[in-house]
């Protein structure tokens, strides 16, 4: 979940938008950390149900503010690209724990949840955290401001015991919501980030650097596995990589640029006619966005060839021609990652076939580039090496 984010007086200093060697890349069980995620039900679905989607998409697709605050390079996304789709984890935060439910999200750096101080909409829709019943929290008193494609959150910045799983990282820094804009449906109460630590609130350490740091894992990479199941199956794994969860090698991308988990990508073709990043472009691997983003000029000619039409503020296609739909073919660092039909087009709890590609891109980066959310990391198991940055692929089981 791309997003840019803001610490009020200091962000005018702020202006910017795996795995370790061949040998021991299998950690032993003892610690190797395997959170369970689970799919929820898509926020468009349920909003859908509540015949309120074509209202929340008309007031949150586009951009909240274009104050200084926030980093030109770094425009929201609209709403529609991120949220149809979320992969959850449960952590807990403080003493006595109290529980969340967060997105582990590679396109951001911060940890953030609801707090008893928010009243906004949203946050009466969440579990929001007491800071007042955790005799381990510990107040800073700098404000935060932190900015998403799905929203926005105003609050504070506190520190407390974060536990993932079996991991207990004492003195996290996390972001505690005072004010919420948008995800009032959202299946998710926060976002913990795993982007670099240059998307992070500046002057915290994300909590994986945090891990890291104090030798709570063991290498320097995490990786996802996300299922094609409605419920249970998908994982993020913390400090190594159980390789039950692909097939064949992991193939190796160096980072481009270390700040997203952003790479370089060489063609997108369909039956080898070339549809974007025709000299090369850049990608950016996000677990936190749904479809497969790019510029919306590309985007839309996509579209055109898959027959996709505008249909309540969403691309349908005719689910009997779902099976002679092409193969997208995206070529990176000299191999080919096929996207079937049946990856890039969904079936809505209504049965309308529904197209996953979004557009928007052009709001990130002056070149081209383009998201490969969910609909891409499902076909494909992704890690993520921040000791040698670069990010490994391989088709998931």
């Amino acid at each position: 979940m791309l997003r840019t984010h803001s610490f009020l007086s200091t962000w005018t200093q702020k202006r910017s938008m795996k795995w370790l060697g061949i040998l021991g890349l299998v950690a032993l069980s003892e610690c190797l950390v395997i959170i369970p995620l689970t799919t929820m039900k898509t926020m468009r679905e349920t909003l859908r149900e509540k015949n309120l989607l074509t209202n929340f998409l008309l007031k949150n697709t586009y951009n909240r503010s274009q104050n200084a605050t926030y980093s030109p390079k770094l425009t929201l996304h609209p709403l529609r690209n991120y949220l149809d789709l979320a992969y959850v984890g449960n952590i807990t935060i403080g003493t006595p724990p109290q529980q969340f439910k967060v997105v582990f999200d590679t396109g951001s750096g911060d940890l953030w949840v609801p707090s008893t101080y928010c009243y906004s909409r949203p946050c009466r829709t969440h579990n929001v955290f007491n800071p007042h019943t955790s005799t381990t929290f510990r107040l800073s008193g700098r404000p935060v401001d932190l900015t998403y494609g799905s929203g926005r959150i105003i609050g504070f910045l506190g520190y407390d015991t974060v536990r993932i799983g079996k991991l207990i990282d004492m003195g996290q820094p996390f972001g505690l919501s005072k004010s919420q804009f948008g995800m009032e449906d959202a299946p998710f109460d926060g976002i913990l980030g795993l982007g670099y630590p240059s998307l992070a609130i500046q002057g915290t350490t994300p909590i994986f650097d945090t891990l890291k740091r104090r030798s709570l894992i063991p290498q320097a990479v995490f990786a996802f596995y996300l299922s094609t199941q409605k419920e249970n199956g998908s994982m993020v794994m913390l400090g190594g990589v159980d390789h039950r969860y692909h097939k064949g090698k992991l193939q190796w991308i160096p980072v481009s640029r270390p700040h997203y988990w952003q790479i370089t990508m060489n063609r997108i073709t369909v039956n080898g006619l070339i549809l974007g990043c025709s000299r090369g472009c850049q990608a950016i691997v996000d677990t936190g966005t749904s479809f497969i983003v790019g510029p919306s000029r590309l985007v839309t000619a996509i579209r055109r060839l898959i027959g996709a039409r505008l249909v309540n503020h969403e691309y349908a296609v005719s689910c009997s021609y779902m099976a002679r739909l092409p193969t997208i073919i995206f070529s990176i660092n000299g191999k080919d990652y096929p996207l079937p039909p049946q990856a890039y087009i969904r079936k809505s709890l209504r049965g309308r076939c529904l197209c996953s590609f979004a557009g928007g891109t052009e709001n990130i980066s002056s070149s081209e580039t383009w998201i490969l959310g969910d609909v891409f990391l499902r076909l494909y198991f992704s890690v993520y090496d921040r000791k040698n940055n670069r990010v490994g692929l391989a088709p998931a089981v």
